[in-house]
């Protein structure tokens, strides 16, 4: 994981360029006004919570969405003229799997190579190539209908791959999976990389955000609400480490609010959770220490360093946005 500033003024061709870039539907602005440069070769994220643009943007960068106002440029084309060339050059995993269950592994490529152009024999080498790299080799005569969700999710990483893509969008790209089948998606991601192509991706993961992006945005209601690597946006929003403290509670109504003033000074934040308090602090184990010391004893202690999910959290909020 790169810690790589956010300087747009010394970005040298880059793949992607939006400034004040919007999206309106029936007069409701989901994306209002952004700026967002994204280098050649890296890994770039866009989080946030439902509703906060992510999929509009993403929709734009595609070219298969137009831009309500802004500049736009993707691959150093605008995508209100050179949508077609755009998306020659480009691959989309989509959220949902829009495989063929019908036809086999290696005819989903093989059909989807031809939509490209590609003469017969330069499919099937390419489809041969593909099967290797996500690991379904022994499945390429299968049917769709019969394969985990892993294994889908991977052959439809490599149908977006079947052109060669210089830039490579992914929506959520291990939404539903286990955790051994991410940790293969992941490794599959990071090997493209190592090759060259760009990614951008979003997810809900926070964990998949700090494994696998260069920088990322954070997005909250059309709006850029932060921007950097996962470690900057870390430093910049939290602290070094978080305190966990669960406490009994006592009688109906009593809970963790009570005990706020009594740790308040202990820590740079404190969040309060129905069933905890969260200490932000630079050394969690000197918190708990001193949490002890004017007594108090929390049923259960935790000390963890602070993540990229309490960035979110501070950042969008803990409120369920449907």
């Amino acid at each position: 994981m790169s810690d790589l500033p956010p300087d747009r003024t010394a970005v040298a061709d880059p793949m992607i360029e939006a400034r004040g870039l919007r999206k309106s539907f029936d007069g409701f602005e989901a994306v209002r006004g952004i700026d967002v440069d994204v280098r050649r070769g890296e890994a770039f994220g866009f989080l946030g919570p439902n509703g906060a643009g992510k999929s509009s943007t993403m929709r734009m960068v595609a070219a298969v969405s137009p831009v309500t106002s802004g500049r736009l440029r993707i691959l150093g084309l605008d995508p209100a003229v050179d949508g077609p060339a755009i998306r020659a050059r480009i691959g989309v995993c989509p959220q949902e799997d829009t495989l063929d269950t019908e036809l086999s592994v290696r005819d989903n490529l093989y059909v989807y190579g031809r939509y490209f152009g590609m003469g017969r024999r330069e499919v099937r080498e390419r489809v041969a190539e593909l099967l290797d790299f996500v690991q379904l080799s022994d499945k390429a005569d299968a049917r769709v209908e019969g394969l985990s969700g892993g294994m889908k999710r991977r052959l439809t990483i490599a149908r977006s791959l079947v052109n060669s893509p210089e830039l490579l969008l992914l929506d959520e790209p291990t939404t539903g999976l286990d955790p051994q089948a991410r940790h293969v998606v992941w490794e599959r991601l990071f090997r493209l990389k190592q090759q060259g192509v760009t990614l951008v991706l979003t997810t809900h993961y926070m964990d998949e955000a700090e494994q696998l992006t260069d920088r990322l945005v954070v997005m909250d209601k059309g709006l850029v609400v932060a921007e950097g690597s996962p470690l900057q946006l870390i430093r910049e929003h939290s602290t070094r480490e978080v305190a966990e403290l669960r406490f009994g509670v006592a009688e109906p109504g009593a809970g963790h609010e009570r005990l706020v003033e009594r740790v308040a000074d202990l820590a740079e934040r404190v969040e309060v959770l129905p069933d905890r308090l969260l200490l932000y602090t630079g050394d969690g184990e000197e918190t708990l220490a001193k949490v002890h010391e004017r007594g108090l004893e929390p049923v259960a202690t935790l000390v963890r360093r602070a993540s990229l999910e309490d960035v979110f959290l501070r950042l969008t909020g803990r409120t369920l946005v449907e």
